[in-house]
């Protein structure tokens, strides 16, 4: 009996060593620096009241005050060749942001120049962002990061909208460069913007690309790219946790529940871009 006693007992010990052993060895939870030592991006300067997709100042300040400090902004070009903060043209964007009020009837679906994309306040109370002062918020804010999502992404669009983005935060405080994080839309966009600036992190978001996963994992390993950034139906595990295996972690857009969350996370997911969600949601979601 006394022997049973001790096999069962060294039995114990030696499935608790075991247990130990694969707790000390298991893979550790990568620290990241920079943009990516925040899981939360806010999308489109992060959601207001009950709206999304405002780029506003007061978008910013709300999310700001909620603990986001990594802001995802929409840019194009107006009419007058200015950089502006703003997702798309047309009537009906005008209309989903309430601002149909704030213009003539003829100029709701139109190309606004600059002058009128400030005029006209988003709900009639939010004000709208040039690039000028977005740079001006990098400046005034030292611990939040830019990341671009530029809406025109020709070749020479994309030459174009980098070339003011770099001169403008150069001729603010170079070191302002180093809080940009441009998004790439596709490989051959990572060279082209190289050539304004040696940016320090880069995003490669995958809605618009036709490359496959191993494509992706291989391009990202051997660019340095910092984040892949991915949609829904784009997002499956294979590929997250072979970016993760890669030191690279894996954001999707846009979410803003937090069941979503836990089970994005459980795949492996590092990081959301979100309208409504800061970054202690995604802690609590864990």
């Amino acid at each position: 009996m006394r022997k049973k006693r001790l096999y069962s007992l060294l039995t114990v010990c030696a499935i608790g060593i075991i247990l130990l052993a694969i707790w000390l060895l298991r893979p550790s939870e990568q620290t990241f620096t920079g943009f990516k030592a925040y899981r939360i991006i806010a999308h489109a300067m992060g959601g207001i009241e009950d709206m999304t997709y405002t780029n506003t100042r007061e978008a910013f300040i709300a999310n700001y005050e909620k603990g986001t400090r990594v802001f995802e902004v929409d840019l194009l070009l107006s009419k007058d060749d200015e950089l502006i903060a703003r997702h798309e043209w047309g009537e009906f964007f005008t209309n989903m942001l309430r601002q149909q009020d704030e213009l003539s009837k003829e100029r709701h679906g139109a190309v606004w120049t600059a002058a009128e994309f400030k005029e006209a306040k988003v709900d009639g109370q939010f004000e709208p962002l040039l690039w000028e002062d977005i740079v001006d918020l990098l400046a005034e804010y030292p611990d939040i990061y830019i990341v671009t999502d530029t809406k025109q992404i020709t070749p020479e669009e994309i030459d174009h909208i980098f070339e003011k983005i770099v001169e403008s935060a150069e001729s603010k405080d170079p070191k302002l460069l180093e809080r940009i994080v441009p998004q790439i839309y596709n490989q051959p966009m990572l060279e082209q913007i190289k050539q304004y600036h040696p940016f320090d992190s880069i995003i490669y978001t995958l809605y618009q690309s036709q490359d496959s996963d191993r494509q992706v994992i291989n391009f990202a390993r051997n660019n340095g790219i910092a984040a892949v950034t991915m949609s829904e139906g784009r997002v499956n595990e294979k590929l997250v946790k072979s970016l993760k295996r890669a030191g690279i972690p894996a954001y999707v857009h846009t979410i803003n529940d937090k069941k979503l969350v836990s089970k994005y996370m459980n795949m492996g997911v590092y990081g959301f871009y979100s309208d409504f969600l800061a970054g202690n949601d995604v802690d609590a979601s864990r």
